[in-house]
């Protein structure tokens, strides 16, 4: 099995938040919405089915946690979560945590040019993004089937 590597227009795009066990997040810290990209470290990984099942779930349980961090956070009306893969064939989900009239409501984020964040308004973003990669154990509390489920994965 080959190594894992980042598709280059994945670290272009965002910016590198944490490894959660072996799922890689980032954040598209200038996307005029919040918005974060779980990367499975798995080598050649294409499609959901592409993962070994602990893998699988593991994103599985991440992308639940983190996207009720986000809606929290920033009091989402919607979170969309995605996995398209038809630019970046690399399998990556993403989470867009989305308000009621925000920009582009209620299109879908892709295929738009809304004015990207300012660099203090990204760095502000970043920091709020980073809040949300709470210990996984204070998600659960919020969450409590999914504490019982990641235990069983």
């Amino acid at each position: 099995m080959s190594e894992f590597e980042l598709d280059p227009r994945i670290v272009g795009d965002s910016v590198a938040l944490a490894d959660l066990g072996s799922i890689h997040v980032r954040a598209m810290a200038h996307a005029a919405w919040p918005w974060l990209v779980l990367i499975p470290k798995h080598p050649g990984a294409v499609e959901l089915y592409d993962l070994p099942e602990a893998v699988g779930n593991e994103l599985q349980i991440t992308t639940l946690r983190l996207a009720r961090a986000l809606k929290q956070a920033f009091a989402a009306d919607k979170i969309n979560i995605a996995a398209l893969g038809n630019v970046v064939s690399q399998l990556h989900v993403h989470i867009v945590a989305r308000q009621v009239g925000d920009p582009g409501w209620p299109s879908p984020v892709w295929g738009r040019n809304e004015a990207e964040l300012s660099s203090e308004q990204a760095e502000e973003r970043l920091l709020q993004l980073r809040n949300c990669l709470l210990p996984l154990d204070q998600i659960d509390r919020s969450m409590p089937g999914l504490a019982r489920n990641a235990s069983q994965a």
